[in-house]
């Protein structure tokens, strides 16, 4: 086992699902992408610790298994997998009649990888003066469905309807695009000890997961002026008539990844993402915090995601 290789590892775990997108899988029989969700939900938590992901298993849970769609849940939990350089190493299938309907089933996920004693990414070093950094998500990833699925439904489109925001592909297959797994990338940054604390933007948005990773005492501000608003957004923002808040508390708003730096650093640390292929934003800063003050604000919202 490659924890062998670490001289004095510490071994982390992580445990994550899906969510309702899988719905929009089932109801556009498209199965070969949340897979990848699966395996991107557990690993990015594991990296932004640090910790290369080491081994995956998943649960696949139906009411009566339809083959073809497992086979292709499966073939994509494997590509996962390869993606984030850990080992798909078992995991369980089970037909519960009467649980689900017929053609539902549900998906989780448990990884667990290592870090190296010491080098453990942890956030208590962050403070006032480092600079935020944010790495571009690949869409909606894997929150907010149960919301992206009331405004389809209001706004009375199909899952096979062209996408009102993504020209030449269906609504579905522009929902349905996969969490991008961020772990080649990120560990580089962390192993180089360029990284203060990093946080995977799930549900809670911007603003509940960022101050998960910082101190007490410090918050982040952040500038939405800083990045794009990617269409997929926008047009949920509109259509759902979803205030910029609102946004800001549900969906990664095109930033998957949080990376805290020193601002000293800023620019080795950019290069770095830049070079395993992501695209960087500088969109913030730590600031002290005092009093009530929340732990994450975004600036110019109500401006550049109007």
């Amino acid at each position: 086992m490659r924890a062998a290789g670490y001289k004095d590892p510490i071994l982390v775990a992580t445990t994550d699902g899906v969510g309702t997108k899988l719905k929009i899988a089932i109801e556009s029989g498209r199965h070969d992408t949340v897979g990848i969700d699966l395996v991107a939900m557990c690993v990015n938590d594991l990296v932004v610790q640090g910790a290369e992901p080491l081994f995956f298993l998943d649960y696949y849970a139906t009411g009566k298994l339809d083959v073809a769609a497992g086979r292709a849940v499966v073939a994509g939990i494997a590509a996962g997998c390869r993606e984030a350089g850990c080992a798909l190493i078992g995991g369980e299938t089970a037909e519960m009649p009467g649980m689900y309907v017929k053609g539902d089933y549900d998906l989780a996920g448990f990884a667990v990888g290592a870090v190296e004693r010491g080098r453990l990414v942890d956030g208590r070093d962050v403070q006032p003066g480092d600079m935020v950094l944010g790495i571009a998500s690949s869409g909606l990833h894997s929150n907010g469905f149960s919301l992206v699925r009331r405004v389809v439904a209001e706004a009375k489109l199909a899952w096979d309807a062209p996408a009102p925001f993504a020209a030449g592909r269906g609504l579905a297959e522009a929902l349905l695009a996969p969490t991008r797994i961020y772990v080649k990338s990120c560990l580089v940054l962390a192993r180089a000890g360029l990284v203060k604390a990093m946080a995977h933007i799930t549900g809670g948005g911007l603003v509940e997961n960022v101050p998960r990773v910082i101190p007490d005492t410090a918050m982040v501000e952040l500038d939405a002026r800083s990045w794009a608003l990617p269409p997929v957004f926008a047009w949920l923002a509109r259509a759902g008539r979803i205030t910029p808040g609102e946004m800001s508390r549900v969906f990664n708003c095109g930033i998957g990844m949080v990376v805290v730096v020193d601002a000293a650093r800023a620019d080795e640390a950019v290069k770095s993402l830049e070079v395993a292929g992501e695209r960087v934003y500088r969109i913030g800063r730590v600031v002290r915090r005092t009093g009530d003050a929340p732990g994450c604000i975004v600036a110019g919202i109500d401006t550049a995601w109007a």
